[in-house]
């Protein structure tokens, strides 16, 4: 492989990351005081301010070219932010949601109409743009599909929406002024958590949809339009991207399937950037639905090093996984992450902060090794 190719000037990085971070422990600490009443709301973001400036600097100070806020805000990759859209809220459901081997205690549901009447997390977005120094800031939050895929109909208020129709239509707009509202904040990094496209590839997630009575047919035909419509009035110099993967909790697991079932679809219909792609076990299936990615601008960062482990792949593995995936799409369309966050939760996985940041350091130093720079 030559490392000729150099640094990309725009996002994503040869080395990038995910964007959740292991919440340190006096955050930790804090968030807990905060719960039961010991620490109001202030005194909590005082201690998330610091603890953000802190992993911003770490993250710049490892060679990393784009920094997030660790989502040391949140309890939830994806719960916090779409219940701050009106007629959504989080609650606490009967049957919890089963990871392999953890299950996750809380749920959403559409309680009336959908809609986008206050800005959600743009405060957060600016508080990173105003502390990073050398690195690019990034901003993650779910893609819309997570107010459908897991409730499904019978989570949506039939009063509000007796018909899905107007129900995606509304998310979309939702979503819409999401996006125009981190645009107009000065975002030019956006990444869409798109879990669920992972989840159609496996064909238990199928058949569960089925037994609950979902339209499985159409329904990535859908999801494409949904997010299409919800970024397609971004600016032009705007990079988002989309993050896949089949679970991550408390470094648990859901879903297993290769990308084959969805890859067209997912490459050539859905107009993102570039995708972080799941790749750090065999869950995930090979390299080969790569060859759908159309070849130009578009990019795929390989997602080689896992998250939910602290055992450090060494650079030998990982250049010849990027070897077979260049295969497939040229190495000038590669990238470098880590498979996931490394806490989706603010559980985190398990593994240490020390063991996280080597990791992240590995990304680096084999994107220097293989493209000639980050």
């Amino acid at each position: 492989m030559s490392a000729s190719l150099g640094a990309r000037p725009r996002p994503p990085f040869r080395a990038d990351h995910v964007g959740s971070l292991l919440r340190p422990r006096r955050l930790a600490e804090a968030r807990a005081a905060h719960r039961a009443g010991r620490l109001d709301a202030a005194g909590l973001r005082a201690v998330e301010d610091a603890a953000i400036a802190e992993a911003i600097a770490m993250q710049e100070r490892i060679g990393l070219r784009a920094a997030t806020d660790g989502e040391y805000r949140r309890a939830y990759w994806h719960y916090d932010f779409v219940s701050g859209l009106t007629g959504v809220e989080i609650y606490e459901p009967d049957q919890k949601i089963a990871f392999k081997g953890a299950t996750l205690g809380h749920a959403l549901r559409v309680t009336g109409p959908i809609r986008y009447e206050a800005p959600v997390m743009v405060e957060d977005f600016r508080f990173v743009a105003q502390h990073v120094k050398t690195a690019i800031p990034k901003q993650t939050i779910p893609s819309p599909s997570v107010v459908h895929f897991r409730g499904g109909r019978d989570a949506i208020d039939r009063a509000a929406y007796p018909d899905l129709d107007r129900f995606f239509a509304d998310l979309g707009a939702a979503y819409r002024g999401a996006v125009g509202g981190f645009a107009a904040a000065g975002c030019r990094y956006l990444q869409l958590d798109e879990v669920y496209i992972a989840y159609l590839c496996d064909p238990e997630q199928i058949a569960g949809l089925r037994a609950r009575g979902e339209h499985v047919e159409g329904l990535l035909e859908r999801y494409a339009d949904l997010i299409n419509f919800s970024i397609g009035a971004r600016p032009a110099d705007m990079v988002i991207s989309m993050h896949l993967c089949r679970g991550n909790f408390r470094s648990t697991w859901v879903a297993s399937g290769g990308y084959e079932p969805v890859a067209e679809v997912l490459f050539n219909k859905i107009g993102v950037d570039a995708y972080f792609m799941e790749y750090d076990s065999e869950r995930a299936g090979g390299f080969e639905p790569l060859r759908f990615v159309p070849r130009g601008p578009k990019m795929v960062v390989l997602g080689l090093v896992t998250s939910k482990t602290g055992q450090l792949e060494t650079k030998d593995e990982l250049k010849r996984r990027i070897e077979a995936a260049s295969r497939f799409l040229p190495l000038e369309q590669l990238a470098i992450s880590p498979q996931c966050g490394f806490a989706s939760t603010e559980e985190g996985n398990l593994l240490s902060e020390e063991q996280q940041w080597a990791k992240l350091r590995l990304c680096v130093e084999v994107a220097q090794e293989v493209w000639g720079g980050v």
